[in-house]
């Protein structure tokens, strides 16, 4: 027999969805079936699976270790365990969520099982901070939001299921207020609003932009603001109202005025130029809205980074 306690990164979800994460190898009947046999209970009663779970809850398992080490597995990657802890950029942190800030260069999410990305990065912090292997089995803290590989800055993750799910439906319904700075080619003297239609290229992994609508394509919106010149370069102020892959590279470039240093959608001449091997794009800023519920402390906040490239414009 062994007792789980449920923590605050396992409170939330259904009893049968903890259940699942915890022995992730047994089959779903078995589980339902050690419910109704009362070899699975929550608080010491039989329970249906369906119950929401509270940090504290007691789960107790009646059946025997070498079954119990069979459905359970573990839930650490290996890029977690090859990640350093020490390498992740904090820049705000509670218990329900982090901000951090994400170097060019490093992957937002992995694209292949051996990969390091900032996710593995998040949870060699989060255990380095003094959570409990155990407690990422229920919950596994992530990463909302991503960034090309090659563009730095704030990335947003939750540490629990509520800091998870308030982050990623400010993110869905766009109320999170995005800000980024660019250094792009070329003279603007003005701010602006610029519409378009972009379409993705999946082969390729590339997007094209039109000015106006055609199949398969998805509205985007983009504003800007100059805030310095130098040298036949403009460094603007961007928020992304809407937001699709490569919108800001692609847009900026589809008007006239590529992101320097950008090897897709940039100018290659000026690029081998001045030496620049990634585009000179940064999330620098984010506001959050008027929130309700469990993020509510953080309505009308705003964190920013700094540029990492200054010393290039």
């Amino acid at each position: 027999m062994k007792i789980y306690t449920v923590d605050r990164n396992g409170a939330g979800q259904r009893f049968d969805k903890y259940l699942f994460k915890l022995f992730k190898n047994a089959p779903t009947g078995i589980l339902y079936k050690q419910l109704r046999c009362k070899n699975i209970t929550l608080n010491g009663k039989k329970a249906k699976g369906s119950e929401i779970l509270v940090s504290g809850d007691s789960v107790r398992v009646f059946m025997s270790d070498e079954t119990i080490a069979r459905f359970s597995g573990e839930n650490i990657s290996e890029g977690s365990a090859k990640a350093d802890s020490s390498a992740l950029c904090v820049v705000y942190e509670d218990d329900n969520i982090i901000l951090a800030d994400k170097p060019a260069g490093v992957l937002s999410q992995k694209a292949a099982p051996d990969d390091v990305s900032m996710n593995e990065y998040l949870i060699s912090y989060l255990l380095s901070s003094g959570m409990k292997k155990e407690s990422l089995i229920a919950f596994t803290p992530a990463f909302c939001n991503r960034l090309d590989r090659n563009t730095s800055g704030l990335m947003l993750g939750g540490k629990t299921l509520a800091g998870l799910q308030g982050l990623s439906g400010i993110i869905r319904n766009r109320s999170l207020e995005k800000y980024y700075l660019a250094a792009v080619c070329g003279a603007i003297n003005e701010s602006g609003r610029i519409e378009g239609w972009l379409c993705k290229d999946e082969r390729a992994n590339k997007v094209r932009v039109e000015e106006h609508e055609f199949a398969g394509s998805s509205k985007i919106v983009t504003e800007y603001e100059p805030i310095a010149h130098k040298g036949g370069f403009t460094l603007l102020k961007l928020r992304l109202v809407t937001g699709r892959t490569h919108q800001l590279r692609a847009h900026l470039a589809s008007i006239g005025h590529p992101i320097l240093g950008d090897p897709k959608y940039g100018n290659r001449r000026l690029n081998s130029e001045y030496g620049i091997k990634r585009q000179l794009l940064h999330s620098y800023e984010v506001v959050f809205p008027d929130m309700e519920g469990a993020l509510s402390y953080l309505s009308g906040k705003s964190f920013r980074t700094e540029i990492p490239w200054k010393q290039k414009i």
